[in-house]
């Protein structure tokens, strides 16, 4: 099952110096001058989860495999990219494929690298790039919605249930709203099918200066401010420092980072709230091979979350054991389990529980 989340914003906000540090790889041009990035650069990173090395080194596991989501670069956008201006069409058309936008502000001030739009102020460049998507989404239901409409006055059944997901998302896009603002309850996969870019999540990556990687600075606190109103999600980075930790050897980097104040990766924690925007979570399994992590959405019964591992475990499934990871490690693993109760039989509606340790029972 995968997982990725577009990195969008203003040519020169560090768009491409972040993507290299997530992949730790120099994948993506970083360059001082816009459309430096010309196709979508994709990169797949480990969700940090310090779960697995616990139930590793119970089940005595020779290795650990990570969940994981992807990456895509995107090339900056500029203002009139709905009509084409700059490189638009083309990676407008890259950020509807993606299932989350990670949009990142500049929010450092620096005189040698440029700004497209010839000073720094990230929510005026927040609102452009959200208004030009705004304006691709518009042009792309009313062009999708007459011929829906003529179809559901002639009683198209089909055409009318369309219609009545399309009229109020279009409704807000006019009154200068994302489409995110009116998805009806119940009907988010069939939004989510229609492909607009402002229905998905939106995490915030405040890009500082160095001395404010820890605290931020008065630039990150009103995109704060902004994603409390919105209801998003936003963390402070500085790119530039997180692209110098993915260089550094894995043992060298606390030290790095904790002489900075910080106590975690800016990286770490980009990875862990794209994780949360998507409302995805983790089941495990553990056995002498591997210990391994695999991701599912919040709410996924036990036959679709056995359906990641392979779809003839869905086809066939039985039922699956389940310990919770606290009572996992409390009793030492799955036979101290079992021993005081705690590994329950669970059928075909549980909803599996972010750290749930399962093995499926199944037959084709």
């Amino acid at each position: 099952m995968g997982f990725n989340c577009g990195i969008v914003g203003l040519p020169n906000v560090g768009k491409s110096t972040l993507f290299n540090a997530l992949t730790a790889t120099a994948a993506a041009q970083a360059a001082n001058y816009p459309f430096c990035t010309i196709e979508p650069n994709v990169g797949r990173v480990a969700v940090p989860d310090p779960r697995l090395q616990a139930l590793a080194t119970i089940g005595k596991s020779q290795k650990i495999v990570p969940t994981s989501l992807e990456f895509v670069d995107i090339a900056g956008l500029v203002r009139g990219a709905s009509r084409g201006e700059g490189l638009g069409n083309q990676f407008l058309a890259n950020i509807r494929e993606v299932d989350a936008i990670i949009h990142v502000l500049r929010c450092f001030e620096d005189d040698d690298v440029t700004h497209v739009e010839g000073s720094v102020d990230p929510i005026r460049d927040a609102d452009t790039v959200e208004t030009e998507l705004m304006l691709a989404d518009m042009d792309s239901l009313e062009k999708r919605l007459l011929p829906l409409q003529k179809k559901a006055k002639n009683n198209d059944r089909d055409a009318q249930a369309q219609v009545a997901i399309m009229e109020p998302l279009l409704e807000v896009l006019r009154a200068g709203q994302p489409a995110r603002t009116a998805i009806p309850k119940g009907e988010e996969e069939a939004v989510r099918r229609l492909q607009l870019m402002t229905s998905k999540p939106v995490l915030y990556v405040c890009n500082v200066e160095e001395a404010a990687a820890a605290t931020g600075n008065a630039q990150s606190e009103r995109v704060a401010a902004k994603a409390r109103a919105e209801g998003a999600a936003m963390v402070v980075v500085s790119a530039a420092i997180e692209a110098e930790v993915s260089q550094l050897p894995e043992a060298d980097r606390t030290e790095f980072l904790e002489g900075l104040g910080l106590s975690d990766s800016g990286l770490d924690r980009v990875i862990a709230a794209g994780y949360r925007l998507l409302g995805l979570t983790t089941y495990f399994t553990v056995g002498p091979k591997e210990t391994r992590a695999w991701t599912i959405t919040v709410g996924t019964k036990a036959p679709q979350a056995a359906a990641v591992i392979h779809n003839d475990f869905e086809r066939g499934f039985i039922a699956c054991e389940t310990i919770a990871f606290d009572d996992y490690i409390a009793f030492k693993g799955e036979v101290g389990a079992k021993e005081v109760g705690k590994m329950r039989i669970e059928g075909r509606e549980y909803l599996v529980k972010d750290g749930d340790v399962l093995l499926f029972r199944f037959n084709v």
